[in-house]
């Protein structure tokens, strides 16, 4: 069954009530954050003792939550290290001898795998998308180089690489480059022209759409190739895919159950850059990491992010792309899992994929292109009154405990996103600071900042934690750098308490609002630089 779900992307494209739901829908999510800050400021300034006791529990559950998550990291961390280690390849060619299909969470082995159906991963075509704008062509030729190296067979990869008109001279340019240098090496090579087309965003998502319908046109449709046989992955240009990559999806695609109402997510490692980035960048980036690490093992709260594979089948049935959103990774998702009426899932792949780290040619842009980045992710929050107006909308029509649970775990997410980080570090003093001397006099108030003190050291063993995944991570080190560089790449964890505030809370609530304010946020490219 699908769901007649509306695939808009803010308030002002719809009309009437709906409009007005919708604009109520959008201010939501800021009000809820808002509401939260200022209302614990409020507490702080008129009951003090209430305030002060909230900010002790709060800090008792963020203890427990950094432990209970650090422990997942160790997991994700172990499940990915054994992917690296596998023989994907091996393991796809003995699927053709004998088709064995994945164990479910209750160890049972299920039945109706397409591996069992007798389809060969020698069938299945890769599709991979690369949209680019203002990229050197460096950074396009590194990720094409490794896509060669995966060692997929080449006869079975169509690439399309997608440049955009308003770039102008320099687009047409670089592809005529990536044409001479890599037209041979693949099935095909489509490299396409998005022009500038009234009512859309300009950004990633509308150039995907036209990349896609190209593609379809061009290439599939022309040479009748099964849609149910085809993968496609969407890469940032700056995408370095590991080894095996390919063979890994596949048999992944293979091996699972229901596996067309599925897209296929691996783990982000920014480390193309990561010894020349700067380090609250790195910082940034790696927390990044070890959050999306974590996701892989929670699937329940795992939603498509950045570079991403699905099946070309899922991908027509939604008709695409959104040509108006900011967050296409994520809204793709959502489309999906609205469209196949919450039968529809991301699986997570435990495999890496290197990108690139925020950086610019000098310290004080990289600064304002890494916040830009992150209040971009930040507006991920405009899929929230997406998926609660399709909810209130197709009540009747879903089941109502898979998208109510899907919908609290949105909010919650970026409820935390906005407001913990600044609790933690900002709010947890406003009962001392504008409690009053009754309350500056009492033994609650000399004990609060010792109680939080203790519990925020021994929260401090997650980043203990992540500062040694994050060293174990590390790529060789380039001649050019001194050992100490190595030295330094654990301790700059200790600026991640006021990282996650600059970088995580203040972009995320300021996205919030916007939302609420109507103030809705461009696309803004982040430059690569290497």
């Amino acid at each position: 069954m699908q769901t007649k779900y509306l695939k808009i992307g803010k308030a002002t494209e719809l009309l009437g009530k709906d409009r007005v739901l919708y604009r109520i829908l959008e201010i939501f999510p800021g009000f809820l954050s808002l509401g939260t800050l200022i209302g614990l400021i409020i507490l702080s300034y008129f009951k003090p003792v209430i305030a002060a006791c909230f900010i002790i529990a709060f800090n008792i559950y963020w203890l427990l939550l950094v432990l209970y998550l650090s422990i997942y990291l160790i997991i994700s961390y172990r499940k990915m290290q054994k992917n690296i280690k596998i023989d994907w390849k091996e393991k796809c060619y003995n699927l053709v001898q004998q088709p064995v299909c994945k164990i479910d969470e209750n160890n049972n082995k299920i039945n109706d795998c397409l591996a069992k159906e007798g389809l060969n991963w020698k069938d299945i075509i890769q599709v991979v998308f690369l949209p680019t704008y203002r990229e050197d062509i460096e950074i396009i030729r590194s990720t094409l180089e490794a896509i060669i190296k995966d060692g997929y067979p080449l006869e079975k990869i169509i690439i399309v690489l997608g440049l955009e008109k308003r770039e102008g001279s320099d687009a047409i340019k670089k592809g005529e480059i990536i044409a001479q240098e890599f037209g041979d090496k693949f099935r095909n090579l489509l490299i396409t022209v998005h022009p500038d087309k009234d009512g859309e965003l300009k950004g990633k998502g509308a150039n995907q759409a036209w990349m896609a319908k190209e593609v379809k046109e061009k290439i599939i449709d022309q040479d009748k190739i099964d849609y149910k046989k085809i993968l496609v992955s969407v890469f940032d240009i700056d995408t370095i895919i590991s080894s095996s990559y390919f063979f890994c999806l596949t048999y992944l695609f293979l091996t699972i159950k229901d596996p067309y109402k599925a897209s296929y997510q691996p783990i982000p490692i920014y480390h193309n850059n990561i010894w020349q980035a700067p380090f609250f960048a790195r910082i940034t980036a790696n927390s990044n990491t070890f959050w999306q690490m974590m996701q892989q093992i929670r699937v329940e709260k795992l939603a498509t992010y950045s570079s991403h594979s699905m099946t070309w089948q899922a991908l027509v049935d939604v008709d695409f792309w959104s040509t108006r959103m900011v967050s296409e990774d994520s809204r793709i998702f959502w489309h999906c899992f609205c469209y196949y009426n919450g039968n529809y899932r991301v699986e997570p792949m435990y495999f890496p994929v290197s990108m690139d780290i925020t950086m610019d040619n000098t310290i004080l842009r990289t600064f304002k292109n890494l916040y830009k980045q992150q209040r971009r992710w930040g507006w991920g929050v405009e899929n929230l009154p997406y998926l609660m107006f399709n909810v209130i909308k197709n009540w009747s029509d879903i089941p109502k405990s898979k998208f109510i649970n899907r919908l609290l775990v949105q909010i919650h997410g970026f409820h935390s996103w906005a407001t913990n980080a600044i609790i933690i570090g900002i709010i947890g003093w406003m009962p001392i600071l504008i409690g009053g001397d009754n309350f500056n006099s009492s033994v609650l108030s000399s004990s609060l900042p010792l109680i939080s003190r203790k519990l925020m050291l021994c929260a401090m063993i997650g980043m203990i934690i992540s500062a040694i995944i994050s060293t174990l991570f590390l790529p060789p080190k380039p001649k050019n750098y001194s050992i100490y560089k190595i030295i330094l790449m654990p301790l700059q964890w200790i600026i991640l308490p006021i990282s996650i505030i600059i970088f995580g809370s203040v972009p995320g609530l300021e996205s919030q609002i916007r939302l609420m304010l109507g103030k809705y946020l461009g696309f803004e490219v982040t430059l690569k630089k290497r």
